[in-house]
Order: structure tokens, then sequence, then C-alpha cells
């Protein structure tokens, strides 16, 4: 391997970037923006649920059961009604999510000891938000239950009336903030998109304007040209990682508990692959727009779904399950999830990071083969 050829092709790559803003901008901007935007828009945690009453007893009992929807910072009680027509009238507009309907009898059966059935009407167009707030409803319906047994107890002068006592201590995300383990791995299919459309379009861009010619007639090999059209985008997929890493940092302040130092190397590992293989596409489809939509499809629609990030593997059926063995972002959000929000070190993630090496030998390889000196 000559590293005077190699040296030549990385300085022609680094003109052809700075020569081209449009791809620089790309490789730098696009990262920040997708992970400003994808990080404040998508969250997976259900609070402010819109919720409007009914409530028919408009007893003191009553009201003191409503005050704990009103201190949950789950709900947000938006309006109260008298009629069914109005309350549906809320949910089909869209001002309201839920709808809490407290019978007459509500106070005189709760102070004769009897259960006081009380109607809950939920949206369930979003059956996932839906699940999450009914169980909200539950916990602070459980909560109120809990209050009036105590009380009724109290009166009759029993005291330790909780033998039971379960103390909740939560493990690596506290807050139980759905941005914590969001933004671990949106840097992780954000990297993977752009480190493969950028070097989808390298080799391609070389055939549309006719200058591959010039380099096959070159003693150039195969392997040598890989090298020094992989390095210029390998620094800045370096620089993209460390932007996200603050951004993470400064601006959703996820915690790092982890070695930086390690989460560096591996991310370097996975670039290694990611890259390549965005240069394996270009060398097969030698068409710039071909290139892209190729290296689209193949990374973030897999990174995406199949991943983990969004959508849980063990609830997958057992074909598609098997499928995500072959989709490295899973392994890096592993990685990234577990130097992040754990704190792991190498010997807990040597399985995630041995995929991962495979990965990147095997698209080394299958690009340097793919690549023929020769006009076809």
């Amino acid at each position: 391997m000559n590293l005077k050829r190699i040296k030549a092709i990385t300085r022609k790559e680094f003109i052809q970037i700075i020569r081209d803003p449009r791809s620089l901008g790309m490789a730098i901007a696009f990262p920040m923006l997708l992970l400003t935007l994808f990080g404040y828009a998508l969250s997976l945690d259900v609070d402010n649920v819109p919720l409007v009453i009914w409530n028919q007893d408009k007893s003191q009992v009553s009201q003191d059961y409503i005050l704990n929807f009103k201190a949950s910072p789950y709900f947000k009680i938006v309006g109260y009604s008298d009629n069914y027509k109005e309350l549906q009238s809320y949910v089909d507009k869209n001002k309201a999510f839920m709808i809490l309907v407290i019978p007459p009898d509500f106070s005189s059966l709760i102070n004769s000891k009897q259960s006081a059935p009380v109607q809950l009407l939920v949206d369930g167009s979003d059956s996932n938000t839906a699940t999450i707030a009914i169980g909200y409803v539950t916990a602070v319906t459980a909560g109120y239950n809990r209050k009036l047994a105590i009380d009724s107890l109290s009166h009759l002068g029993v005291r330790d009336i909780t033998p039971v006592d379960m103390r909740t201590r939560i493990w690596f995300n506290q807050d139980l903030k759905s941005r914590n383990f969001i933004i671990p791995g949106l840097i992780a299919i954000i990297m993977m998109v752009i480190a493969a459309l950028l070097t989808s379009l390298t080799v391609a861009r070389e055939w549309e304007r006719g200058t591959m010619e010039q380099l096959i007639s070159t003693p150039i090999k195969p392997r040598e040209l890989i090298l020094g059209k992989f390095i210029p985008y390998f620094v800045i997929g370096f620089v993209d990682v460390l932007i996200a890493i603050l951004m993470g940092e400064f601006i959703f302040q996820v915690p790092l508990r982890g070695s930086v130092v390690l989460l560096f190397i591996l991310s370097s590992l996975f670039l290694t692959g990611t890259l390549t293989m965005g240069m394996l596409i270009s060398i097969v489809a030698k068409k710039q727009l071909l290139a892209s939509q190729m290296a689209m499809v193949t990374t973030f629609l897999p990174a995406f779904l199949l991943s983990g990030f969004v959508y849980s593997i063990a609830n997958m059926p057992t074909i598609i399950q098997a499928i995500t063995y072959i989709v490295p972002a899973r392994y890096f959000i592993t990685i990234l999830k577990g130097i992040y929000l754990k704190g792991v070190g190498l010997e807990i993630l040597v399985i995630p990071v041995l995929f991962l090496s495979v990965f990147a030998f095997v698209v080394v390889n299958l690009a340097t083969m793919a690549f023929k000196k020769k006009v076809t």
C-alpha cells in the first residue's frame, strides 16, 4: 500500500468537499439540525393529558377527588361540562383526550363505605397514549382509595396499616425522561444515515464526471482509492460525533456516565463500517441519485424500525427479530445507551463491539472486491 497515493487521493477529496459547500453543509449542519428537531419533537413521555370533567355530584368529596388530578403533572383539566353532547364535542375537536364523569351519588356512596363507580371515557385513536393515560388515572384513583382507607382505619384506632412498604428505586434514568434514551439512539440513527449518504456519492461522482477513467489509468490500487476517499469523511464524521455529544450534554442535558474515550473509540468503529457501506453502495450504483436513494433505504429505514430505537425488538415477530441482527445500528444503540446511562465498560459491551467489528471488516472487504479498475 503506497502512502503517497493515499495522501494524494485524500487531499483531492478534501479539496472536493471544500469546493462543494452543499456537501460540507450536509456533513456538518444537517446532523445538528436533525438532532435538534428530533430531540425536541420526538418524545415518548405522556404528560399534560387534556381532561374534561362532568361532576354531577358537586360535593366536597368529589372536589377532593378531582384535586388529585389537578395536582398531577400528567393531567391538564381543560374544561367542565354537564352533558354528554358537549363532552363528545371536546374529544371530536381534539380539545380533550379523556373524559371523567362523576355520578350524582358519588359522595353518598363514599360516606356509606360503598364503592362509587366513576366513568372514564378515553379517545382510543392513539392506543399507546390511551394505555399510558389509563394507567395514570388508575394510579391517581388508587392513591385516593388508599387515603380513604387510611382515614377510615385511623378513626378505628388502627395504626400500622401498611404491612408491605415497597420503596422503588430507579436505576440509570431516575427521572424516567424519554429524552435520556432517545438522544443516544438518535445519535446512532443520524450518524448512520449521514455517514452512508456522504460516501455514497464519492465513487459515483467520479463515474458521472468522467474522472474515474483517469484514476483507473494510474497505478493506484482499489484499497488505496477506498482508503484515500474514506479518510476525509471519517474526519468529518468524527467531528459530527463530537458535536452530537456536546449537544446531548449541554443542550439536552443527557447524562454521560461512562468513558468519553471509549465512546469515541467505539463511535470510530461504527463510522468505519457505515462510511465504507456508503462507499460500497457508490461503487455498485455508479450514479449519484441511485446511490443516495439506496443509501437512504438501506440505512434510515432499518436503523429507525429494526434497531430497537423506537420499537422493542422483543415484541417483533421472530423472523423480524432475526433480521435485526444484521442492522449495525442495533449494536451501536446498545453501546451508546450502555455508556451514556449505565456507565458500563468494554467488558459489558464486548458482544455488540464484536458484531460491529465483523460488520466493518465485511463491508471494507466487500467494497475492495467490488471496485474494479476497468471501464464497463
